[in-house]
Protein backbone atom coordinates (compact mmCIF):
# COMPACT_ATOMS: atom_id res chain seq x y z
CA UNK A 1 0.00 0.00 0.00
CA UNK A 2 3.07 2.45 0.24
CA UNK A 3 3.35 2.89 -3.14
CA UNK A 4 -0.38 3.69 -3.44
CA UNK A 5 -0.02 6.06 -0.68
CA UNK A 6 2.65 7.86 -2.23
CA UNK A 7 0.72 8.09 -5.67
CA UNK A 8 -2.41 9.30 -3.64
CA UNK A 9 -1.29 11.92 -1.77
CA UNK A 10 1.43 13.19 -4.05
CA UNK A 11 -1.74 13.40 -6.78
CA UNK A 12 -3.70 15.48 -4.10
CA UNK A 13 -0.74 17.62 -3.55
CA UNK A 14 -0.29 18.22 -7.12
CA UNK A 15 -3.90 18.30 -8.69
CA UNK A 16 -6.12 19.75 -5.32
CA UNK A 17 -8.36 20.46 -4.31
CA UNK A 18 -9.14 17.34 -6.03
CA UNK A 19 -11.88 14.38 -7.04
CA UNK A 20 -11.42 10.71 -6.29
CA UNK A 21 -12.43 10.33 -9.92
CA UNK A 22 -9.64 12.71 -10.80
CA UNK A 23 -7.31 11.15 -8.94
CA UNK A 24 -8.01 7.42 -10.52
CA UNK A 25 -8.34 9.41 -14.12
CA UNK A 26 -4.67 10.46 -13.50
CA UNK A 27 -3.43 7.31 -12.10
CA UNK A 28 -4.51 5.06 -15.22
CA UNK A 29 -3.39 7.20 -17.89
CA UNK A 30 -0.27 6.54 -16.24
CA UNK A 31 -0.63 3.31 -16.47
CA UNK A 32 0.03 3.11 -12.49
CA UNK A 33 -1.99 -0.22 -12.47
CA UNK A 34 0.89 -1.84 -13.56
CA UNK A 35 3.90 -0.41 -12.93
CA UNK A 36 3.10 0.93 -9.31
CA UNK A 37 0.44 -2.14 -8.27
CA UNK A 38 -2.13 0.97 -7.92
CA UNK A 39 -5.15 -1.03 -8.63
CA UNK A 40 -8.28 1.72 -9.69
CA UNK A 41 -10.87 -0.35 -7.61
CA UNK A 42 -8.23 0.77 -4.46
CA UNK A 43 -8.23 4.25 -4.99
CA UNK A 44 -11.76 5.56 -3.43
CA UNK A 45 -10.88 3.37 -0.49
CA UNK A 46 -7.76 4.52 -0.06
CA UNK A 47 -9.08 8.05 -0.32
CA UNK A 48 -11.21 7.57 2.61
CA UNK A 49 -8.33 5.34 4.58
CA UNK A 50 -6.11 8.56 3.91
CA UNK A 51 -8.69 11.41 5.15
CA UNK A 52 -9.46 9.32 8.26
CA UNK A 53 -5.46 9.23 9.25
CA UNK A 54 -6.11 13.11 9.34
CA UNK A 55 -3.27 12.41 6.04
CA UNK A 56 -6.18 14.27 3.76
CA UNK A 57 -8.95 17.11 4.37
CA UNK A 58 -12.27 16.52 2.68
CA UNK A 59 -12.99 19.68 1.25
CA UNK A 60 -16.50 19.19 -0.50
CA UNK A 61 -18.91 16.97 -1.66
CA UNK A 62 -21.12 17.84 -4.08
CA UNK A 63 -24.02 16.06 -6.42
CA UNK A 64 -24.37 16.75 -9.81
CA UNK A 65 -27.98 15.50 -10.99
CA UNK A 66 -28.65 12.00 -10.79
CA UNK A 67 -24.44 11.26 -10.62
CA UNK A 68 -23.06 9.49 -7.33
CA UNK A 69 -21.93 12.56 -4.78
CA UNK A 70 -17.79 13.75 -5.70
CA UNK A 71 -15.73 14.88 -2.26
CA UNK A 72 -13.22 16.68 -2.99
CA UNK A 73 -9.50 15.98 -0.92
CA UNK A 74 -6.64 18.84 -0.43
CA UNK A 75 -3.58 17.01 1.50
CA UNK A 76 -2.89 18.01 5.12
CA UNK A 77 0.53 18.99 6.90
CA UNK A 78 0.43 15.62 8.18
CA UNK A 79 -0.34 14.12 4.67
CA UNK A 80 3.09 16.37 3.12
CA UNK A 81 4.99 14.90 5.88
CA UNK A 82 3.78 11.68 5.21
CA UNK A 83 4.32 12.42 1.00
CA UNK A 84 7.51 13.34 1.64
CA UNK A 85 8.80 10.02 3.99
CA UNK A 86 7.12 7.73 1.29
CA UNK A 87 9.12 9.74 -1.76
CA UNK A 88 12.33 9.70 0.01
CA UNK A 89 11.81 5.79 0.92
CA UNK A 90 11.37 4.91 -2.61
CA UNK A 91 14.02 7.55 -4.01
CA UNK A 92 16.80 6.17 -1.68
CA UNK A 93 16.15 2.67 -0.97
CA UNK A 94 15.84 -0.73 -3.84
CA UNK A 95 12.38 -2.60 -2.83
CA UNK A 96 12.72 -5.35 -5.99
CA UNK A 97 9.25 -6.51 -5.69
CA UNK A 98 8.43 -10.63 -5.98
CA UNK A 99 8.90 -12.10 -9.46
CA UNK A 100 7.07 -15.08 -9.95
CA UNK A 101 9.66 -15.70 -12.92
CA UNK A 102 12.30 -16.08 -10.38
CA UNK A 103 10.75 -18.84 -8.53
CA UNK A 104 9.45 -21.02 -11.45
CA UNK A 105 13.30 -19.98 -13.24
CA UNK A 106 14.70 -21.45 -9.88
CA UNK A 107 13.12 -25.36 -11.20
CA UNK A 108 14.28 -24.95 -14.38
CA UNK A 109 15.59 -28.27 -15.29
CA UNK A 110 12.19 -29.70 -14.50
CA UNK A 111 10.35 -27.61 -17.36
CA UNK A 112 12.43 -29.47 -20.10
CA UNK A 113 14.55 -28.18 -22.65
CA UNK A 114 12.19 -27.24 -25.41
CA UNK A 115 9.37 -26.23 -23.64
CA UNK A 116 12.01 -24.06 -21.43
CA UNK A 117 13.68 -22.47 -24.68
CA UNK A 118 9.90 -22.09 -26.00
CA UNK A 119 9.07 -20.26 -22.70
CA UNK A 120 12.02 -17.58 -22.65
CA UNK A 121 11.30 -16.59 -26.69
CA UNK A 122 7.44 -16.47 -25.42
CA UNK A 123 9.17 -14.29 -22.93
CA UNK A 124 11.20 -11.63 -25.17
CA UNK A 125 8.16 -11.81 -27.31
CA UNK A 126 5.82 -10.39 -24.85
CA UNK A 127 8.77 -7.81 -23.14
CA UNK A 128 8.91 -6.72 -26.96
CA UNK A 129 5.28 -6.04 -27.15
CA UNK A 130 5.49 -3.99 -23.90
CA UNK A 131 8.31 -2.12 -25.04
CA UNK A 132 6.97 -1.48 -28.27
CA UNK A 133 3.74 -0.29 -26.58
CA UNK A 134 5.27 2.09 -24.32
CA UNK A 135 7.49 3.64 -27.17
CA UNK A 136 3.92 4.49 -28.41
CA UNK A 137 2.65 6.00 -25.15
CA UNK A 138 5.41 8.05 -25.26
CA UNK A 139 5.01 9.71 -28.61
CA UNK A 140 1.27 10.23 -28.43
CA UNK A 141 -0.39 13.14 -28.22
CA UNK A 142 -1.45 12.86 -24.23
CA UNK A 143 1.89 12.28 -23.49
CA UNK A 144 2.24 16.23 -24.14
CA UNK A 145 -0.24 17.06 -20.96
CA UNK A 146 2.22 15.02 -18.59
CA UNK A 147 5.23 16.11 -16.97
CA UNK A 148 8.68 14.90 -19.17
CA UNK A 149 9.88 12.86 -16.45
CA UNK A 150 6.77 10.46 -17.11
CA UNK A 151 7.69 10.00 -20.49
CA UNK A 152 11.33 8.93 -18.70
CA UNK A 153 9.91 6.88 -16.22
CA UNK A 154 8.39 5.03 -19.04
CA UNK A 155 12.10 5.38 -21.17
CA UNK A 156 13.64 2.98 -17.60
CA UNK A 157 11.15 0.50 -18.10
CA UNK A 158 11.85 -0.10 -21.81
CA UNK A 159 15.43 -0.22 -21.16
CA UNK A 160 14.53 -2.56 -18.15
CA UNK A 161 12.81 -4.63 -21.00
CA UNK A 162 15.54 -4.45 -23.53
CA UNK A 163 17.86 -6.00 -20.99
CA UNK A 164 15.47 -8.95 -20.25
CA UNK A 165 14.80 -9.56 -23.90
CA UNK A 166 18.89 -10.14 -24.19
CA UNK A 167 19.24 -12.16 -21.56
CA UNK A 168 15.72 -14.45 -22.37
CA UNK A 169 17.58 -14.59 -25.81
CA UNK A 170 20.81 -15.55 -24.21
CA UNK A 171 19.71 -17.97 -21.96
CA UNK A 172 17.85 -19.67 -24.63
CA UNK A 173 20.79 -20.29 -26.61
CA UNK A 174 22.77 -21.04 -23.79
CA UNK A 175 19.89 -24.11 -23.29
CA UNK A 176 20.07 -25.14 -26.94
CA UNK A 177 23.54 -25.46 -26.51
CA UNK A 178 22.98 -28.32 -24.42
CA UNK A 179 24.75 -26.10 -21.59
CA UNK A 180 22.68 -28.02 -18.62
CA UNK A 181 20.93 -31.03 -17.99
CA UNK A 182 17.51 -31.19 -17.43
CA UNK A 183 15.48 -34.22 -15.82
Amino acid sequence: MSATRMMILGLVQWMQPVHGYDVRRELLSWSADKWANVQPGSIYHALRKLSEEGLLHEVATEQVGGRPARTSYEITEKGKAEFQSLLRAGWWNLAPGPDPFMAAFSFLPALGQDEAVSALRNRALQLRAGAAQLTAATTADWADNKPIYVSWLWERSIAMAEAEIAWCEKTAERLEAGLIKFD
